[in-house]
């Protein structure tokens, strides 16, 4: 299992189209990949998931990929995160 901890610092969250691009990412890995916030936990290949947790400036985000190409799946996820300025 690789598991990432982030902090949000795009002024708008984790709204529609950053959610778009971490979920299309995902939705190339084999892994089960989970967005974890206050408690809650929906996969990452869900884009009405990721919606519903309502992910603003300033959270405190986990992600978790577990199978065969967990880490790759984390550099992906990783990378998307920092090239679109949704966190550091």
């Amino acid at each position: 299992m690789e598991k990432r901890e982030y902090t949000i610092t795009a002024d708008t969250g984790i709204h529609a189209r950053p959610a778009t691009l971490l979920v299309q990412q995902a939705s190339k890995f084999n892994s089960d990949i989970t967005l974890e916030y206050k408690g809650k936990s929906v996969n990452l290949k869900s884009i009405m998931g990721v919606m519903s947790l309502g992910v603003g400036k300033g959270a405190e985000v986990s992600i978790t990929a577990e199978g065969a190409d967990e880490a790759e799946a984390i550099k992906g996820i990783d990378e998307t995160i920092k090239n679109e300025g949704i966190s550091e």
